[in-house]
């Protein structure tokens, strides 16, 4: 009898199992102390790692969640809340909690983080392009008015207007595009990349790409490998073509704003805490202390009437900032006015 009484147990909690396996949300089954029974992969991709046997109150630290009282209560109850997790992206979950017997508590937990994601940039999408495009669309409009208005204009005032005409429609091009750029990393950025490349091919395409670019005047990149062993085998999870754009912004502003004389240097070097160093040095006139918590802010430039001359929108150093974020990694700026500025992307790595 108990032998049958065992083998019932098992293929219910198998059950279990195989149901919050084909969840997209994450799926926990608990014992009335709060003891982890059974959790789906979504869960320990939500919550934690190998959640079996761990206590559920100390993974989930909120108050609504603690104050059920699992333990304490006879009474069948059905709540759900929303909870906010302390972590890098401060990622929203809707938890859900529901006591089916005496002793078993069942928890769903669901991802707001892409919905308030997304919500987020529809109305910073909005504002940015309503904001940023009144410029280039006024002179735009100014210069088709007047060739409109004035009949006879010398060839020499017309080829003026259409160039300038040419390099805003340029601007607006690019613009649309960063923004494009901006709202999808943000959209995805609570998704962990899934592919392992070495930190060494982005940045070995994005010196290839540059050098054959023209943007170098009387300068030249130097790639300086201070890890222990200088292999090209120092992995990171991470998306190739994000990581690129990380590095082609950081490398393209560090030619721009830098002395045109002077080297970019790439120094790679390996920290104690599994993490690696990627700084991307640079002279020139630098940033003031005061701005460099702004400087990764949208649109946000020292000097407008430069960025405007070099062509920069504004967004490079927001996406870098966010494309990091889904990584996992950070970004730390230095800059010693009319000296030398330092971008380091700071990136965990895969022993």
């Amino acid at each position: 009898m108990d032998l049958n009484k065992s083998s019932k147990k098992k293929k219910t909690s198998k059950y279990l199992k195989d149901i919050g396996d084909i969840l997209d949300d994450g799926f926990i089954l608990a014992d009335n102390f709060g003891k982890v029974l059974i959790a789906n992969q979504s869960a320990q991709e939500l919550i934690g790692k190998n959640l079996i046997n761990k206590n559920i109150f100390k993974l989930i630290n909120n108050t609504d969640f603690i104050s059920l009282n699992f333990d304490r209560s006879n009474k069948k109850f059905d709540h759900s809340f929303v909870h906010e997790l302390d972590d890098f992206l401060k990622r929203q979950l809707k938890i859900k909690v529901k006591k089916i017997s005496k002793n078993k508590i069942l928890i769903v937990i669901t991802d707001l983080t892409l919905q308030r994601n997304l919500e987020k940039i529809r109305r910073d999408f909005v504002a940015n392009v309503s904001h940023e495009l009144r410029s280039p669309l006024t002179i735009l409009s100014g210069f088709v008015e007047t060739m409109l208005i004035e009949e006879t204009i010398d060839k020499t005032t017309l080829n003026k207007f259409l160039n300038i005409m040419n390099e805003e429609s340029k601007r607006m091009n690019s613009l649309i595009d960063d923004i494009l750029s901006l709202s999808k990393v943000e959209s995805e950025e609570h998704i962990l990349p899934s592919t392992v490349i070495s930190i060494f091919e982005p940045i070995k395409s994005v010196i290839s790409n540059i050098e054959k670019s023209g943007l170098l005047n009387n300068n030249k990149i130097i790639l300086i490998d201070n890890t222990v062993n200088q292999s090209n085998s120092l992995n990171i999870e991470g998306n190739f073509l994000e990581i690129t754009q990380v590095f082609y912004n950081l490398i393209e502003n560090g030619i721009k704003y830098g002395n045109s004389d002077s080297d970019i240097l790439i120094k790679i070097e390996e920290l104690k805490s599994n993490h690696l160093k990627v700084s991307v040095v640079n002279e020139g006139e630098g940033i003031p202390e005061k701005y460099l918590d702004r400087i990764t802010e949208r649109f946000f430039r020292i000097d407008k009437a430069r960025s405007r001359k070099i062509g920069g929108t504004g967004l490079g150093l927001a996406i870098v900032k966010h494309i990091l974020i889904k990584h996992r990694a950070e970004l730390q700026i230095k800059s010693i006015p009319n000296k030398q500025t330092s971008f380091s992307v700071i990136i965990p790595i895969i022993k």
